[in-house]
């Protein structure tokens, strides 16, 4: 038997994003993203924050961008979901469709769908 992964909504939240914008998306625009699909306010550091863990558990990826003038010298953090990620994520998402929970809320389905068909 597959040993089950779990995550946590917003872990969810940003591995699909991610995956939205062909694995190459930096904080800010996956903040922008979320906040929009789910109404929520979340902060900066907060996404931070739980690209960190998800770096940790090997479930994305890191790169460093160029510097740039418009950031003051800093550079942007570019991320990509892992295979493990990838693996994480559809578990996730099949449990909930296997136990019928994406019907009983429908926000998080609209939530889904609207990342899937709009970003």
């Amino acid at each position: 038997m597959e040993e089950q992964i779990y995550l946590g909504d917003l872990e969810k939240y940003i591995l699909t994003s991610i995956m939205r914008r062909a694995n190459d998306a930096y904080g800010v625009e996956i903040r922008a993203g979320i906040n929009k699909a789910s109404g929520k306010e979340y902060s900066v550091a907060t996404i931070y924050k739980t690209l960190d863990r998800l770096e940790a558990k090997g479930f994305v990826t890191s790169r460093k961008g160029e510097a740039t003038e418009e950031r003051g010298g800093r550079a942007k953090m570019y991320f990509q979901v892992t295979g493990l990620g990838e693996k994480a994520l559809s578990q996730s998402y099949r449990a909930l469709e296997r136990i019928g929970f994406l019907d009983l809320v429908p926000s998080l389905k609209k939530i889904i769908i609207r990342w899937i068909e709009v970003g």
